[in-house]
């Protein structure tokens, strides 16, 4: 029965859930408000049923907050990983006349929930298996965690965090640039997971699916692992699917699931075996390294021969060049691969690669395309004497037994690779559709040597067409976007240079104290600029060094050559939070975000700071009670919390 009404609450949530997105975000009605209540009483009785309350019930709301770090804690006992085999046999065997319990190991992040008395009180991170992090907020707004269960003593389970492929590539279709998109769900879940903001967390559609119960305070299972997965269920958890096997019956077993995995929406890298006898599974121990009671099952990797065509070499901004393996596509796990990172020159070597060589590909764990075995062996890929972006020397490094190709030039473009992201980046020219990946292949082409090069990208639209990752539509993309960016700020270009420690607040200061004057600030010399406030000598000295380098100004000549500054006007009597320094954190009521707040704050004079500090005139807090540590520091120097409203009535 229990069963029964979880399904229809889950069906329930989805319909309402549904009805609401159309009637708020899409202005349209796909149920009649008679309907809507129906239903949503429905749901009500089913809860108070049960005892169950889903965290994307419309009956609740989870709040969303945004937290400093991400505390660590000590789990009470070590997450152990699993021994592998990719042998069926070998499996069965395992089993040693026992039955077990054979489930999809699930491809994602693994995470322990505490409930205490019926609701969720912690969840953490599988971290390093002894310490992880502490992600209950984030925990809450999973699409299918109960945050309250009919189970009132002490609970603490493990499952698997994860985003399924059909949200991924959601997720994946509304970023236009193709280089900036997610590489696997895996990356896109540790992430997500991992957000300092639930709100971040609740936008990507995480799942959680339980695959062990570690403790159920008074609960008796009768020496059962499928009667705690049962238990597990009716408190209103999704459980990983799982078939109860024997020797007799674990091939066709992992058959079914070998079939499934095909089709499969959630990602998964193979099965777990648990003996069903709870008692049996822990009388054997752990290994080192193991556990004796559970085993995994990895799927033998899919090989298809090819023709190796090119060996690119990838500088990066540590000097690193790296080799990348060009070879005839073929059809991996149900995508085209075209190409695989070779890591070093020591992994080359020992692969003995020559252009033409009939090499075998595959995916590790179903995702990363690697070279497998080199059939050939020519064994005549010539390594560079020079590197591909500026043509001086290069030196093979040996570090922990391991050679790499490297850069021998300090100055070369490649390792700009950090100065141009900052320059495109939101805050400084904002130009969408520049990943650092992205970066890193025009730097490589010889594309870009200075910022103006940016606005001269156009004249290489035919070769960023050809460009793997890039088509007509997103070239063009790019390239309006570079256009839009032409009319900016004079703050924006000066904090996208990358002068030493000039954030955008300080060059929005120095921008109002040199009234737009550009050349009164390229000649200002440390000791007038340490009088700004929110600057100081340190500051001041790296701003008036970077601009008694003769190339810097040069090449900002350039570049200015290529945009147009739109001056921005200050009205002296707007200028009401001159002087006044703040800082914000938590969740607005009244502003779209943190930075709508600190931009209105900034154009009014003030200046917003990431810290506490003596010269803070207030923290903007809405839970003016909190201990959280900028509350803390707060309290300690004596600077006031202020509310928003606190906030605008006194200073708006």
């Amino acid at each position: 029965m229990q069963n029964k009404n979880m399904n229809r609450m889950k069906e329930l949530v989805m319909r309402l859930n549904q009805a609401s997105e159309a009637y708020y975000a899409e202005d349209s009605e796909i149920m009649s408000n008679y309907e809507y209540d129906r239903l949503y009483d429905e749901l009500t009785e089913l809860e108070k049923e049960t005892g169950v309350i889903l965290s994307n019930s419309p009956t609740v709301r989870v709040g969303y907050e945004a937290v400093d770090d991400l505390p660590k804690e000590r789990h009470e006992k070590p997450m152990l990983s699993l021994g592998k085999t990719k042998s069926r046999e070998e499996l069965r065997d395992w089993l040693n006349e026992k039955d077990a319990l054979l489930s999809w190991k699930l491809d994602g992040l693994t995470i322990v929930l505490t409930f205490f008395a019926g609701k969720l009180a912690k969840a953490v991170t599988r971290g390093n298996g002894e310490v992880g992090e502490v992600i209950t907020n984030n925990a809450k707004v999973f699409k299918n965690i109960p945050l309250s269960i009919p189970f009132q003593g002490e609970l603490v389970l493990r499952g698997e965090a994860v985003i399924t492929y059909s949200d991924f590539e959601r997720i994946n279709e509304q970023i236009e640039d193709v280089e900036s998109r997610y590489k696997n769900p895996r990356n896109l879940c540790s992430g997500s997971v991992r957000q300092l903001n639930n709100r971040v967390t609740a936008d990507r559609s995480v799942m959680f699916y339980a695959f062990s119960l570690v403790k159920a305070e008074g609960a008796d299972f009768g020496n059962s692992r499928e009667r705690q997965f049962l238990f597990l269920t009716e408190q209103g958890f999704d459980v990983v699917e799982y078939r109860k096997v024997n020797p007799d019956t674990i091939l066709e077993a992992i058959e079914y699931f070998e079939k499934k995995v095909e089709g499969f929406d959630i990602p998964s890298d193979g099965l777990v075996l648990t003996y069903e006898d709870i008692a049996y599974g822990a009388s054997l121990g752990t290994t080192a390294k193991f556990p004796r009671d559970s085993i995994a099952f990895k799927w033998a990797d899919e090989l298809k021969e090819t023709v190796l065509r090119e060996i690119e070499w990838s500088p990066s901004r540590t000097g690193l060049i790296n080799p990348i393996a060009v070879f005839e596509p073929v059809e991996l796990e149900g995508t085209t691969v075209s190409r695989a990172s070779v890591h070093n020159i020591s992994i080359l070597r020992g692969l003995k690669l020559g252009i033409g060589d009939h090499i075998t590909v595959y995916k590790a764990n179903m995702i990363i395309p690697q070279i497998a075995e080199n059939l050939t062996g020519s064994d005549s890929v010539q390594i560079p004497e020079k590197c591909p972006v500026c043509g001086q020397a290069t030196e093979i490094r040996q570090v922990n037994e391991v050679q790499s190709l490297y850069c021998t030039n300090p100055l070369c473009d490649a390792k700009k690779l950090k100065s141009f992201a900052l320059f495109v980046s939101r805050d400084a020219m904002n130009i969408d559709g520049f990943s650092e990946a992205t970066l890193e292949k025009f730097i490589g082409k010889g594309f870009l040597h200075e910022y103006a090069d940016i606005f001269k990208l156009s004249r290489y639209e035919e070769e960023i067409t050809q460009m793997e990752g890039f088509g007509e539509k997103s070239c063009r993309n790019l390239l309006g976007s570079i256009e839009e960016a032409r009319k900016t700020t004079l703050p924006r270009v000066i904090y996208g240079l990358g002068i030493t420690g000039i954030g955008l607040a300080n060059a929005k200061m120095i921008c109002r104290y040199y009234r737009y004057d550009l050349n009164a600030m390229k000649a200002a010399q440390t000791e007038e600029l340490s009088e700004i406030d929110g600057v100081g000598e340190v500051l001041a000295g790296a701003f008036s060094e970077y601009f008694a380098d003769e190339k810097h100004v040069r090449q900002l000549e350039n570049l200015l050559r290529e945009i147009e500054i739109v001056v921005e006007k200050v009205d002296e009597e707007t200028q009401t939070l001159t002087g006044l320094s703040f800082v914000i954190t938590g969740s607005l009521n009244h502003y779209a975000n943190r930075n709508e707040l600190k931009e209105l704050i900034e154009q009014k004079g003030g200046k917003v700071a990431g810290s506490v500090s003596a010269k803070t005139t207030g923290l903007i807090n809405n839970d003016v009670t909190s201990n959280s540590s900028k509350n803390k520091k707060a309290k300690e120097l004596g600077v006031r919390i202020l509310s928003e409203e606190e906030f605008m009535e006194e200073y708006l």
